[in-house]
């Protein structure tokens, strides 16, 4: 291994590769800087739609021969939609990268969009958005989300919502594709057994009608909290709690993962063995960070019964207020080791190094290496991780609950413990 490659074609394509010589298999994908955060509310979900409509046929193949061909050489292709990316990957053996190129690029420029299939697969959507909506430790991020960033792209659902989902046009899924399936915002990348100069020649050839041009900019995100309350018929009260955190490429991104670690992140963090093996509360509770590329959010979620959670919101408010004060370096040390071991695990997989290969282009414009996140990650210490769980824990909240909701606090009570 080398390390990775970047080549940027004519038409702003860039092609990223990383080779592992010891595997039998190749990882290869290609990332579009355009998601969630691209929608108007009037068409929500056209990303998501449009990630279902790229596998229902092109002007070459129809959506079963795209089914058979990867599968007949015991291949696998998915795809899924983010806030700020959509992905279309592929992972099969070393000889049939060419096979894995050849159908991506059809699917992704040459897609017929057959109002049938557009009519069925519109079905088949809202019925992911009705499961979703039937799962609450599912739907309580999407309340989660839309409470903290609310009117605003970032805080939209991924799904969309069946109201619009249900009558997209086709001129939409069009539309959407042509001004954002562009050269300058896509990313192909790969990770196994292959040579980077074979992948640049064929994309070359395949990608060859992509048009060179940049997606339109961002709406700029505006973190603004605030509560989301849903009293259902459940078993448990599902509880999101959030602050506003840090964007990937900030400074305090590193302390920030680091501080959620040690709060949430694993069977030695705080809450879980506060509040699960002290006090049995809980079944599920951790925290994660979820970053973008202008701003970012840190979140706690807890599932818990009617008559517990009057006992769970002041022990975890209790955790969080005090943390700043009472994290020891053993803690913060124990973490970074954690998420570098992490890291370095994940790499073993090279459907992992290919994810990362694309996101850090798009995000950074260029790789970051292990040995750069390493040093970043070590160089978080106690002061760090005291900095930013003071000012992020000083944010305004973001609550959102469902369940039976009578021993639930509001709000404003909930921000009162976390000042006091």
């Amino acid at each position: 291994m080398s390390g990775p490659q970047i080549t940027t074609l004519a038409n702003g394509l860039r092609v990223v590769t990383d080779r592992v010589e010891h595997v039998e298999t190749v990882s290869v994908g290609v990332w579009v800087g355009a998601g969630t955060r691209c929608e108007s509310k009037e068409i929500n979900g056209v990303a998501h739609l449009l990630e279902h409509m790229a596998f229902k046929g092109t002007e070459r193949r129809s959506a079963r021969d795209i089914a058979e061909e990867i599968e007949a050489v015991g291949g696998h292709l998915n795809a899924h939609t983010a806030r700020e990316h959509t992905a279309y990957y592929a992972k099969v053996l070393k000889d049939d990268t060419a096979l894995a190129v050849d159908i991506l690029a059809d699917i992704l420029q040459n897609s017929v969009f057959d109002p049938e299939e557009i009519s069925r697969e519109r079905s088949v959507v809202l019925q992911e958005i009705g499961q979703a909506i039937d799962t609450p430790d599912d739907i309580i991020f999407d309340h989660f989300q839309a409470t903290a960033y609310p009117e605003q792209p970032l805080g939209r659902p991924v799904l969309g919502t069946a109201e619009v989902v249900g009558t997209m046009p086709r001129d939409v899924l069009i539309g959407y594709q042509q001004g954002h399936y562009v050269a300058g915002e896509m990313v192909l990348a790969a990770s196994g057994n292959l040579h980077h100069e074979e992948l640049v020649s064929q994309a070359e050839t395949v990608f060859a009608n992509l048009r060179s041009e940049k997606r339109p900019a961002f709406e700029k995100a505006d973190y603004q909290g605030g509560e989301y309350r849903e009293a259902r018929d459940l078993e448990q009260v599902h509880i999101a709690l959030g602050f506003k955190g840090h964007a990937i490429g900030d400074a305090d991104f590193y302390p920030l993962m680091v501080m959620s670690n040690l709060l949430g992140g694993g069977m030695s963090s705080r809450l879980f063995q506060e509040i699960r093996e002290q006090r049995g509360l809980v079944y599920s509770i951790h925290s994660f960070n979820a970053s973008y590329s202008d701003d970012g959010m840190l979140g706690i979620y807890a599932g818990t019964g009617e008559r517990e959670v009057a006992e769970l919101i002041p022990v975890l408010c209790d955790q969080i207020a005090g943390l700043a004060d009472s994290v020891m370096e053993i803690e913060v040390a124990r973490s970074r080791a954690q998420l570098k071991a992490s890291l370095l695990m994940g790499l073993e997989s090279t459907g992992a190094r290919c994810e990362q290969l694309a996101q850090h282009l798009l995000v950074f414009g260029r790789i970051l290496g292990v040995e750069e996140i390493s040093r970043r990650m070590d160089g978080v210490d106690l002061a760090a991780v005291q900095r930013v769980a003071r000012t992020v824990f000083a944010s305004r909240p973001t609550l959102a609950v469902m369940g039976p909701l009578a021993q639930v606090e509001r709000l404003d009570a909930v921000a009162g413990r976390l000042a006091a």
